[in-house]
């Protein structure tokens, strides 16, 4: 058995007779050439087959050669009526995930109304598929109502990737419908409302009933909601939304019931009802328990996290942001972050929703940050290797670091939105330029063993570093790995307040304290060999030290 599915994309327009095929050429009979079928208006990949055939003499193939679309508009439909479309289809070969089903109503501004892939899968939810043998014509037929608001309708039917499909015999058949219905056409039955949502307007579409309280009119809608506040009942005159207020990690169920001017139920009755929710949100102390969240849930970071890049290119408004432990990016299409940041400072109370693009987690914010909670945090990079990156890239993922001791293979200009290959002996990863508006991009690809810096990344699963500018292309670090009989740092731990710092070598030695943020507390040149750290805080600290150029790093802890 195969799973196939099917995209339908619906728009509506007026009227036209029942019972007649508002397809043209729903039978593929005639066609302008072997790969263009009269009436189809968007035709892609589609070719004549005159062998494998349902009815008549043609159908139409997909054939296994990419995503493919076969659509046309209809015209002629009108609002409330039900409409059957029915469609048959006979699978050659190819995966179950190769098509899928959707349809949208949409108005006569062309916005869509409603989302009816469900109705037309049937029922079902997510990614529900139809079952059909291999060589086999199956049909497929579903009813579903033109709303109120309905102006077009465009059909059309999708395959992708290696399926071989036959199409044939599909229709719209338009049925008329009296009887009155009320329907809640937003928000939809089970919907999941975005956190730190405070209100919602349910809106209803009414068909064949005159709402009001004259004396001309068939009556009103009478309402029944239930909140985590109690049940609460009122009657509507109008069919305007209705504005509801709802809070974070509540419940709330609204039924709608037409009735006569007395109250009374009409005969037969007719009532909707749906349920909907407002997602919770969870607080994390880091980012590090935040990335270990579910994606799709909201959360609000609790912690301190410091911006390491604002992305100045495009409309998603992202920033790269990170603290002691993990980093994370900030995908923030709708704007909903006003204030005015900049790289170095701290956010905290940050609200929003885990989602996750190409393997990449993202943080979508639901809420504006008021202000900066710190500013000026001077972000050191983690030094990693090739090797490093390669095999342990989640670690790193979002967060500033530079990858040491590779070599480009490609030669000329950094373009935008290009992969480059870096070595490290064996060890290969990926250096992608990603942001094109900075100065990086036209200066000259390094032809020696360098040093990169940029922004930990993903692309599923193959992990990556994005450079942002001309200086994060430099050379390699030097690292002098100085051995017990040269280099001594003592005591550590220490509670003494200072640290003795001293080597076989009698050059001077330059530090630069950071803390596990990576902000830097401490720079000077040490005359004596000792360090005072007296005004230090009790934690762990990374220690540079730089001596005749060279230079190593160490984890320093302050009891």
């Amino acid at each position: 058995m195969k799973k196939i599915y099917f995209l339908f994309i619906a728009l509506l327009i007026s009227s036209i007779s029942f019972g007649q095929n508002l397809l043209v050429n729903g039978d593929f009979e005639t066609w302008t050439d072997v790969n263009t079928p009269d009436g189809w208006t968007k035709v892609e990949n589609i070719t004549q087959e005159t062998t494998t055939i349902h009815g008549g003499t043609n159908a139409a193939k997909h054939t296994a050669d990419g995503t493919k679309d076969l659509g046309q508009t209809i015209t002629g439909i009108t609002p409330g009526n039900m409409y059957t479309i029915t469609m048959w289809f006979n699978v050659e070969s190819g995966d179950g995930t190769d098509a899928r089903i959707w349809s949208y109503w949409r108005d006569a501004s062309d916005g869509n109304i409603t989302d009816n892939a469900d109705e037309l899968r049937g029922g079902g939810a997510g990614n529900a598929y139809f079952v059909a043998t291999d060589g086999v014509w199956t049909e497929y037929t579903v009813t579903i109502p033109a709303p109120a608001t309905a102006t077009s309708l465009y059909f059309e039917v999708r395959a992708y990737g290696s399926s071989v499909i036959s199409w044939d015999d599909f229709s719209v058949v338009e049925q008329a419908v009296t009887t009155p219905t009320v329907n809640i056409t937003a928000p939809a039955d089970g919907e999941v409302l975005d956190s730190g949502t405070t209100s919602v307007d349910v809106t209803t579409s009414v068909l064949n009933f005159n709402v009001g309280n004259t004396g001309t009119d068939d009556g009103y809608i009478k309402t029944t909601l239930v909140s985590p506040g109690g049940t609460f009942n009122m009657d509507k005159f109008d069919t305007n939304p209705e504005t509801i207020s709802v809070a974070d990690g509540e419940a709330y169920t609204v039924t709608y019931e037409l009735v006569d001017p007395s109250g009374a139920s009409l005969s037969p009755a007719q009532s909707t009802t749906i349920s909907f929710s407002v997602a919770g949100i969870s607080q994390v102390a880091d980012i590090t328990a935040l990335r270990a969240g579910t994606v799709g849930d909201f959360y609000e970071l609790t912690g301190e996290a410091i911006i390491s890049y604002i992305v100045t290119e495009g409309t998603r408004n992202q920033k790269y942001i990170q603290d002691a432990g993990a980093g994370i990016l900030i995908d923030d299409t709708a704007g909903t972050i006003t204030t005015v940041f900049n790289n170095g400072d701290g956010i905290t109370g940050l609200k929003g929703q885990l989602t996750e693009f190409a393997g990449t987690l993202q943080f979508v914010p639901t809420e504006n940050v008021a202000s900066a909670s710190s500013t000026g945090t001077l972000l050191n990079p983690i030094v990693v290797s090739a090797s490093e990156l390669i095999n342990n890239g989640e670690t790193y993922e979002s967060r500033l670091i530079t990858l040491n001791n590779v070599t480009f293979a490609d030669s000329g200009m950094f373009a935008d939105n290009t992969n480059y290959d870096v070595a490290d002996g064996t060890d290969v990863t990926v250096a992608r330029v990603a942001f094109g508006d900075e100065d990086i991009i036209g200066t000259a690809i390094p032809t020696t063993v360098s040093s990169i810096t940029g922004l930990g990344g993903e692309f599923n699963g193959v992990y990556q570093i994005f450079p942002r500018y001309a200086s994060d292309i430099a050379a390699p670090l030097s690292v002098n790995n100085f051995n017990n009989a040269s280099f001594s740092l003592y005591p550590n731990p220490t509670n003494t307040g200072s640290v003795s710092i001293s080597s076989t070598n009698s050059e001077a030695i330059s530090v630069q304290v950071y803390d596990i943020l990576g902000k830097q507390v401490k720079n000077e040149t040490l005359s004596n060999n000792t360090l005072n750290v007296s005004n230090l805080k009790s934690g762990v600290y990374i220690i540079k030290i730089t001596q005749n150029n060279a230079s190593t790093t160490k984890k320093l802890v302050i009891n």
